[in-house]
């Protein structure tokens, strides 16, 4: 026979209401708690990340840029007049020297007037010949004519004389004596104006003669310089070197001032590389710099600086200092590296994929046992080809991962399997 239980009902209700009250207590606490647990962290191979400590000491300052080997000298070969290509005697690739020739041009109506100007010249030395005969017959006669006069003045002073001494005597009436006067008087005038004459005569047929050797001479440089026009349409290298480009062929017809070939210089060669204009603003005359030719490493100094930019480059002209080597040419491609400062005592590490000068960028730091690794704010001051400077953020000693890590922005924790 059952017995029935009081309170049993009861206690059951009080006991269901209780653990309903623990239960809706702790789902606040529980939730509170998974809030504060950090998010699982993502997993990441190991091996296929690049790793750095941080390490302080002696740090130097560098910037790489890309360029061309140029030559030191390079002669372009213009035309000085002009012509059409007849003949092309070598071509690129060729060592020539000053008198090798290059190329031939022809020019018919400058053959012609050079030669036109050589037969003015022989013109003009037939004239002179002639004008010095012309002159020279002619101070000829003025000299018969002087020579005429003095005897005539000759005679009637003598003839004066004799007058004279007869009229002292009373030979002769005074009427002669005075007569032979005035005519001894008159031919005395006209012998010194004939020999006036005959003075100024050699001074007027010398001004003639300088007068058409001018005239000469002016077609003797007219001459010259068009024979000097003809002779170039023979196109000579002008230097040592090896010939480097000719921009025309046979039949083209070319104005004066075309270029026609150029020659450099293969032995004498320097490095024009181009720097971000970023890292530029540090670079400066006389630094010390390499230049990599892909087939050896030379020693330089920065020898020019571009004043523009162009394209967000700086041109930067390298002198190399060292012997080139083998296959070292002119626009070869090669990359240079300038040596800006050396830093005594610093934190520095690897450069990482990116980061700019002076700026805070985000690093993953390796735990103690280099299972993990959490997001860390980096400051970073100078930096250079293969390191930047440390200011804050990091110790001597952490590790962190350098490698492009923009695919994990969204996790600030990784696993390292």
């Amino acid at each position: 026979m059952d017995v029935p239980r009081e309170g049993a009902r009861k206690k059951r209700i009080i006991r269901r209401t209780i653990i309903g009250a623990l239960i809706l207590a702790a789902i606040p606490l529980i939730t509170f708690g998974l809030s504060k647990l950090k998010p699982a962290a993502a997993s990441v191979e190991k091996s296929t990340l690049w790793f750095d400590s941080v390490k302080r000491g002696p740090m130097v300052r560098q910037v790489r840029g890309i360029g061309t080997l140029v030559p030191e000298e390079i002669l372009w070969i213009p035309a000085v007049t002009e012509g059409r290509v007849e003949r092309i005697a070598i071509r690129p690739g060729a060592k020539v020297g000053p008198k090798t020739v290059v190329l031939v041009l022809s020019n018919p109506d400058l053959v012609l007037s050079a030669e036109d100007l050589k037969w003015q010249i022989r013109a003009a030395e037939a004239t002179m010949a002639d004008l010095k005969v012309k002159l020279e017959t002619a101070r000829l006669d003025l000299r018969a004519s002087v020579a005429r006069v003095e005897s005539e003045y000759v005679q009637a002073k003598l003839k004066w004389e004799r007058d004279d001494a007869l009229l002292k005597e009373g030979l002769t009436p005074d009427l002669t004596v005075k007569l032979s006067k005035a005519t001894t008087d008159e031919l005395a005038k006209r012998y010194d104006i004939d020999v006036k004459r005959l003075e100024i005569s050699g001074q007027s047929a010398q001004a003639q003669i300088d007068a058409q050797r001018v005239q000469i001479e002016k077609l003797s440089a007219a001459y010259a310089l068009k024979r000097q026009q003809v002779d170039e349409l023979t196109i000579r290298a002008g230097a040592e070197g090896v010939l480097q480009q000719m921009p025309v062929e046979v039949g083209q017809r070319v104005v004066a001032g075309t270029i026609l070939a150029k020659v450099a210089q293969p032995s004498k060669l320097k490095a024009e590389i181009r720097i971000p204009e970023t890292q530029a603003k540090d670079v400066m005359l006389g630094q010390a710099a390499e230049v990599d030719t892909h087939n050896g490493v030379i020693k330089g100094r920065v020898a020019r600086i571009d004043p523009a930019a162009v394209n967000g480059n700086v041109t930067v002209d390298i002198i190399l200092l060292g012997a080139l080597p083998p296959g070292a040419r002119p626009d070869l491609s090669v990359d240079g590296v300038i040596e800006l400062e050396r830093l005594s005592d610093v934190l520095f590490v690897q450069r990482p994929v990116s980061g700019q000068p002076n700026s805070v960028i985000s690093l993953f730091r390796l735990s103690a046992d280099e299972k993990e690794a959490e997001r860390t704010q980096v400051r970073i001051g100078r930096v250079s080809v293969q390191t930047v400077e440390i200011l804050d953020g990091l110790r001597v000693g952490d590790k962190v991962v350098l490698s492009d890590m923009t695919a994990w922005d969204s996790h600030d924790r990784l696993r390292l399997n």
